[in-house]
């Protein structure tokens, strides 16, 4: 293939589609995208369950054999093909196009985590009042039940504190429950829109608007500000949460090491999921993102920094989030374990909770919401950035024009805020976590990692790849990355999603079970991605013209193969032999 000519043509076509404006552009946004909730919200939750510093094993194995290879594989693609996570499948390997459909659809039900950003500006502006209205139970919303922060912190006697914490329910966990979401008994209890989380959310999506509609000309200039400031803020909150009292005590929680709990299978499955969520794989958006890079962008190198950032963020969080909770174990005389929440519980009950028990408790119920919103609006932003540049890219003469694509960029950004004001009714938390547990479950990213990797290591060549990322950097990958993709990742992601598949429970909030058409209403969301990998596979057999096997050939065959080999034909007025991609490696 002809290097030179093939190198113009993707930089024509990005100076056409866009790029970033510098490195620092491309990095900031990545490492916005990558360090998010999970980070500061389930990553301490995890290695406080899975045997503390012990779960720090399964996880940097993960990461040396998933987490980093993926990542170098999805950023290439990006970077190598300039394109979309559709149009990039349809590039490398036309039969598996389905993967990049399959994302596309995985993206919508993504774009439902704005409403944790929403949730975090409600929070934020209340964090205003003169009074924590979570600290007290004095007010129109709390029951008779409610219990404020006033247990004896000097008791030491944990069995009767904890007594009493489950005799009542904390002025957080009302004012979460009964004031913020106005919860229904259930899915089935619709109930109202909730006006104030209605104009917060209406306010997150504007801002959403204004992130991306120029596309990477402003995004790339906003994420100077969301992506470095949540450190500020992590700094801040880590910092004082060493000098309270009971700290250690929550740290030595999150860190003591229980290599019993290294025989557990769970452990390792967590591990591996903790990995694919936090490092934003199998989603397309590292493709999308590494669409923008110049062609001869380093991306070997880049993968190793930005996952090293990843984790590190994830391990430094936890001392936020556990310093935090022993002191408030302290101040309520029980032990670590009786607070330690992941999740919206995390976020949203125990960690105002405890601030509420400092001094200033404004300031930092501010820094912290601030920081939750931060993490949200990159993750969010980036999210329909990569849809909207992935439909740009399929159907760039519609958008090419001037004009066109804000117009879509406000059209995809009001549609789907009129839609998620189904969130924020009464029964919103029942519709999120539903779509939290199904759209995005842990079988899609184990049966799309699969998928890359059959496709990219087996049908298009591992050593193809190579020598493309080879040309790209001026550096060879090492061949562990090959193993990796052709038969490590592989392996363990069918094993990951036998097992989910055998210890599959249904979705749970606290006691209450959603009535069987939420579950199936799941399992459609879930297997309306998974199933457009053979769904699109079977397609594009029966339309393509030739016996099985010539049809299997052309399908399996890069593209450009293809409309190089014909341009040269046509340059030449000779016939030239077509090569199935394993003939050519």
């Amino acid at each position: 293939m002809n290097r030179q000519r093939r190198k113009t043509e993707k930089q024509k076509r990005a100076g056409d589609r866009g790029q970033w404006a510098n490195k620092t552009e491309y990095i900031l946004v990545v490492a916005g995208n990558v360090v998010g909730l999970g980070n500061v919200w389930r990553f301490p939750y995890l290695c406080y369950k899975n045997g503390g510093g012990a779960f720090l094993v399964p996880y940097g194995l993960f990461a040396m054999v998933c987490g980093i290879p993926l990542f170098l594989l999805e950023s290439s693609v990006g970077q190598y093909t300039q394109e979309g996570f559709v149009t990039s499948w349809r590039k490398l390997c036309p039969l598996a196009q389905g993967i990049g459909y399959g994302q596309a659809v995985v993206k919508l039900y993504d774009f439902s985590f704005i409403i944790i950003e929403t949730w975090a500006l409600f929070y934020l502006v209340f964090s205003f009042s003169a009074q924590m209205p979570w600290a007290t139970c004095d007010n129109w919303w709390n029951t008779p039940n409610c219990m404020g922060l006033s247990l004896d912190s000097s008791s030491s006697n944990w069995t009767a504190n904890l007594t009493v914490l489950k005799k009542h329910t904390s002025a957080a966990t009302e004012f979460w429950e009964r004031r913020a979401l106005g919860m229904s008994a259930g899915i089935e209890e619709l109930g109202s829109v909730r006006w104030e989380l209605a104009l917060c959310l209406l306010a997150c999506w504007v801002i959403c608007y204004f992130s991306i509609w120029k596309g990477v000309r402003s995004s790339g200039k906003v994420v100077y500000f969301t992506a470095t400031f949540p450190y500020v803020m992590l700094l801040i909150l880590l910092i004082r949460g060493f000098t309270l009292p009971g700290a250690w005590e929550g740290i030595y929680y999150y860190l003591y090491p229980d290599l019993n709990r290294l025989t557990n299978l769970e452990v390792w499955v967590e591990a591996g999921s903790q990995i694919c969520f936090s490092y934003s794989l199998t989603a397309g958006t590292l493709i999308v993102l590494g669409s923008y890079n110049d062609y001869n962008n380093n991306c070997y190198k880049d993968c190793f920094w930005l996952s090293l950032l990843n984790s590190g963020t994830s391990f430094v969080a936890g001392f936020v989030v556990f310093s935090v909770l022993g002191f408030m174990a302290q101040k309520q005389g029980v032990t670590v374990d009786t607070v330690v929440e992941s999740g919206p519980s995390l976020a949203f009950i125990a960690y105002p909770q405890a601030t509420a028990m400092m001094p200033l408790p404004q300031f930092w119920t501010a820094c912290f919401f601030l920081m939750l919103i931060l993490l949200s609006v990159d993750s969010h932003f980036v999210a329909v950035e990569c849809f909207i540049t992935t439909i740009s890219d399929l159907f760039p003469k519609q958008f090419g024009k001037a004009g066109r694509r804000e117009m879509f960029v406000l059209f995809i950004c009001s549609s789907f805020c009129l839609l998620h004001l189904l969130m924020v009714t009464e029964a919103g938390v029942y519709i999120f976590q539903l779509i939290d547990y199904y759209g995005m479950t842990r079988a899609c990213h184990y049966f799309m990692a699969l998928c890359e990797c059959l496709t990219l290591a087996w049908i298009f060549g591992a050593d193809r790849l190579m020598d493309i990322i080879e040309d790209m950097t001026g550096k060879r990958p090492s061949v562990f990355f090959k193993l990796c993709w052709k038969y490590i990742i592989p392996l363990l992601s069918l094993i990951a999603l036998i097992l989910y598949l055998l210890d599959y429970k249904h979705l749970r909030i606290n006691q209450y079970v959603y009535p069987d058409w939420a579950y199936a209403l799941g399992w459609t969301m879930t297997l309306s991605s998974v199933a457009m990998v053979p769904q699109w596979a079977a397609g594009q057999m029966c339309f393509t013209a030739g016996t099985f096997r010539q049809r299997l050939s052309v399908l399996c065959r890069p593209a450009e193969d293809l409309t190089w080999t014909n341009g040269e034909a046509g340059e030449d007025g000779t016939a030239v032999e077509l090569q199935t991609s394993a003939e050519s490696r």
